[in-house]
């Protein structure tokens, strides 16, 4: 059995340091959606607490909550101070550690008492996986995903096979959303590369994918792609014309009005 304490202090980690294990997990909202795309907000989160559950603690190994005893790594923190707000509320004042980086979203671990979301580093926890490559999601169904721009910046950048293969054999109507916004985007993808194809060009040109609207959003901002995920509402197949499919994509922008108030602007 290979346990996170044993990764953690073959990397550097001191052992003799005051460590708690923390696993976020939050059924009112999406954590490691949050996590991936509003990194500061997930800090916040994470730095603020009702109890003064790291008084003294040295540093925090965070991670969060999947389905059942499942807990993805996301890194180690050093916790520079505290605050106490008010009767209810702390807050932590941390800097991420570095030298985990090769272990950051792909460790997962089996965590002992779910119920007990903050635990001692003492209490062993069993590494039930490493994921290599892609942290996040394999290819499993059309209808079954939502990719955010950094997982699918990395799908594509590094040619997964399965992806690869089932986008490219596919054409459809897909969906950008803009999770800061609130605002959708309707695209279309007929060319013979298929899905794949037209989402790598979204990779190539840092997200815009050459439509106006979203090209004038990251001139502003070169990394807000960050915000967007991609999904996909209808496939096409694969004999289908291109005024035939733009005429499907006509059809889902007037259905979610994303000509009027979207992303969408033709």
């Amino acid at each position: 059995m290979i346990t996170i304490q044993e990764l953690l202090f073959n990397r550097g980690l001191e052992k003799t340091a005051k460590i708690k294990l923390v696993r976020h997990k939050d059924k009112r909202q999406d954590l490691y959606n949050l996590y991936r795309t509003n990194y500061d907000r997930f800090l916040d989160y994470q730095n603020s607490q009702s109890k003064n559950v790291f008084h003294k603690v040295d540093y925090i190994v965070s991670f969060i909550g999947e389905e059942g005893h499942r807990s993805r790594f996301i890194g180690v923190f050093k916790v520079l101070d505290e605050e106490k707000i008010q009767e209810d509320e702390y807050r932590y004042n941390m800097a991420r550690v570095q030298g985990f980086e090769d272990l950051v979203e792909r460790v997962i671990i089996n965590w002992k008492t779910a119920i007990s979301w903050n635990q001692w580093i003492k209490n062993e926890m069993e590494v039930i996986e490493i994921q290599p490559g892609l942290h996040y999601k394999q290819f499993t169904d059309y209808s079954d995903f939502i990719l955010d721009f950094h997982e699918l910046k990395e799908i594509v950048n590094n040619q997964y096979s399965d992806w690869k293969r089932m986008l490219s054999i596919t054409k459809g109507i897909y969906l950008i959303s803009d999770t800061f916004s609130g605002k959708l985007y309707i695209g279309s993808a007929y060319g013979e590369d298929g899905i794949w194809g037209r989402w790598a060009n979204y990779i190539g040109t840092n997200g815009h994918g050459n439509n106006k609207t979203l090209k004038e959003q990251i001139n502003l901002d070169p990394s807000y792609a960050r915000y967007f995920q991609f999904s996909i509402l209808m496939l096409l197949p694969r004999t289908v014309t291109a005024d035939e499919a733009i005429k499907k994509e006509r059809l889902f922008k007037n259905k979610l009005g994303t000509n009027s108030f979207g992303l969408n602007n033709n």
